[in-house]
């Protein structure tokens, strides 16, 4: 398997965006809200997602499926997104419909 992906993770619960050209989709599971980051930062993702990796190139997207084993192997409480605009946005799944949910964590992380 080619490890060309967008991302790089970190730790136990950080995603590191590398790469301009494609948006990430972070997606922890079926029933948490999907998050897409993009060179300016997080916003929700509300389309459907891609069928297949060649859809989600086609669209410009990388998709995160956070609980496959070649990500993090399990489902997240807490991650940390640091996005290509020099923030690190924290993602808490637990303060889902609230505006703690998605906060910036560090202002300028580089």
């Amino acid at each position: 398997m080619s490890q060309d992906r967008s991302f790089i993770k970190s730790g136990r619960n950080t995603i590191i965006h590398k790469e301009k050209k494609l948006d990430l989709v972070i997606v922890n599971s079926e029933t948490h809200p999907k998050i897409k980051v993009t060179q300016n930062g997080l916003e929700p993702f509300k389309e459907d997602l891609p069928k297949n990796r060649r859809e989600a190139k086609e669209r410009y997207l990388d998709m995160v499926y956070i609980g496959s084993a070649d990500v993090f192997g399990e489902e997240k409480r807490l991650l940390f997104i640091q996005a290509l605009d020099g923030r690190e946005y924290k993602v808490d799944y637990s303060k889902i419909g609230t505006k703690l949910f998605v906060r910036i964590h560090q202002d300028s992380y580089l």
